[in-house]
């Protein structure tokens, strides 16, 4: 009986960990969209309740960096005072948080945060920080643009996101982007679309796809490849466009996070499951 017993247990101990390592990256992944949700509505919160001449003030000092940017051009070795004069644009809260990149086919929402720390990178997206502002030129309104720029100075501004990680799903998914599909950018209040025109992939010291220029408006996203191997990056190019996407772009966080809650609730079930049917197989071998 001892021996039956002590069989048992451990074949329950091999379910319960073999159960809780299928279902880690189901469960840890629900929970940082709910993180990520969280930093997204409070950081809409926060933006909800500014001054409007602290919101206007924010924008177009936002403007001024980007302009400012174009014309001296970007410079990867951003020195101490710039570095300084960045973290202070777009800043609203203690947070870090400056807006939030949507990419609807790939059902993805991210906060987006100041610079590419791997503290930030783990759970969020983040914006590198040698490049423009996601703000746009600021030569015209964000929902009824006229495009190309007509200001002259254009912009670039480069999110960046990891892949593959098995605690979020983050840009793991960016490969199945193609050209003519659309993301976007949101700060503040404004809301920038833009449709995907070039995919490449490059050597991680290869910049040259990621410089202003004049007239355009661009956003890449920005992660490793190939999966699992990260000795490259890829690049998915946006140029801005007008309007806004389709109604997807309004898909609620719960629908998303809802497949992979079932995922791990579904787990989670199994294994209770397992554990009666092993309870009850090992009550019946014990002697009367």
């Amino acid at each position: 009986m001892k021996k039956s017993l002590i069989s048992g247990m451990f074949l329950a101990v091999i379910l319960i960990a073999g159960s809780l390592l299928l279902a880690y990256p189901f469960i840890s992944d629900g929970w940082n969209r709910l993180h990520q949700t969280h930093a997204v509505m409070s950081y809409t919160d926060t933006v909800d309740q500014m001054e409007e001449e602290a919101y206007k003030h924010m924008l177009e000092a936002a403007y001024d960096y980007n302009r400012k940017l174009a014309e001296r051009g970007v410079d990867w070795n951003m020195d101490q005072k710039e570095m300084g004069e960045y973290y202070t644009q777009l800043n609203i809260d203690p947070s870090g948080v400056m807006g939030y990149v949507h990419i609807p086919k790939i059902h993805v929402m991210l906060p987006v945060y100041h610079g590419v720390d791997e503290t930030i990178l783990q759970t969020a997206a983040g914006h590198l920080e040698a490049t423009s502002l996601p703000v746009g030129s600021g030569s015209f309104p964000a929902e009824n643009a006229s495009f190309p720029d007509e200001g002259g100075y254009g912009s670039h501004c480069v999110i960046s996101g990891h892949r593959g990680l098995p605690s979020a799903k983050l840009f793991t998914d960016l490969d199945r982007l193609t050209e003519g599909d659309r993301f976007s950018l949101t700060v503040l209040q404004e809301t920038l679309t833009y449709e995907v025109d070039q995919i490449r992939v490059v050597e991680p010291t290869d910049l040259s796809d990621l410089q202003i220029v004049p007239g355009e408006d661009y956003c890449t996203l920005i992660t490793c490849t190939p999966y699992g191997v990260n000795t490259h990056r890829l690049l998915v190019r946006g140029h801005r466009i007008a309007g806004s996407m389709d109604d997807t772009a309004g898909e609620s966080w719960m629908l998303r996070f809802w497949p992979d809650l079932i995922i791990a609730m579904a787990a989670v079930l199994g294994l209770l499951f397992l554990l009666i049917v092993l309870m009850i197989v090992t009550r019946k071998k014990k002697p009367h």
